[in-house]
């Protein structure tokens, strides 16, 4: 099993800016993916971004940018720096890995944390 523990979300002003961590304990995946996903509130899940062990990162159009993922493999922890952040970027983060090859998907992800919020006044 994997866990992972999202950390540091909380209220911001717009233009501000937010870095959240996400520390992954237990049994660990060399190659893994780890993606980071947002639920605003009535809306889906949605893709944010992943990160590849190499470090190589790919993100959706919405945060693209201004949002930027990467990862400390020495520690198993991966960051989310959100920069330029609008009201429209409030939402629960999430954190997910993947021991697939490429993974945009949320059902191509295995593991999930439990989410942290982050919320964006005007």
């Amino acid at each position: 099993q994997v866990q992972l523990v999202e950390s540091g979300g909380g209220l911001v002003q717009a233009g501000g800016s937010l870095r959240l961590s996400c520390a992954a304990s237990g049994r660990t995946f060399t190659n893994a993916i780890m993606g980071w996903f947002r639920q605003a509130p009535g809306k889906e899940r949605e893709f944010v971004g992943n990160i590849r062990w190499s470090g190589a990162s790919y993100y959706a159009d919405s945060v693209k940018g201004r949002f930027t993922i990467s990862r400390d493999n020495a520690k198993n922890t991966v960051y989310l720096q959100m920069n330029s952040l609008k009201p429209e970027d409030t939402a629960v983060y999430y954190c997910a890995a993947s021991s697939a090859a490429w993974a945009l998907y949320q059902h191509e992800y295995n593991y999930w944390g439990q989410g942290t919020q982050v919320t964006v006044s005007s």
